[in-house]
């Protein structure tokens, strides 16, 4: 499946937050978590494929409290949860319509 320029940008600039949501098996904000650095940071608790996370949002960016790993944009998030390439990263993503 090519990807275009076009589904690179729009990928690498979804928020993170949106995007755990839709590629968990079951998540939920943390309530209790209060952002140090930047107030639009959030706290998930999320399992994907049996695996459980705990993941720092702030816009397109992630970090994964446990395994002291981030990056940004939908595709190294759906990479990075699912152990999944690049293409089939890119697949998953345009088959929900990210």
């Amino acid at each position: 499946m090519p990807v275009d320029n076009s589904d690179l940008t729009r990928w690498h600039a979804l928020d993170a937050a949106a995007v755990l949501k839709v590629l968990a098996d079951y998540v939920k904000e943390d309530p209790s978590y209060v952002p140090r650095l930047n107030i639009r940071s959030s706290r998930w608790h999320a399992s994907v494929a049996g695996n459980d996370y705990e993941i720092l949002c702030t816009g397109p960016k992630f970090w994964d409290q446990r395994a002291n790993l981030g990056g940004g944009g939908a595709l190294d998030l759906a990479m990075h949860l699912l152990g999944i390439s690049f293409k089939k990263a890119a697949r998953l993503l345009a088959e929900r319509n990210l």
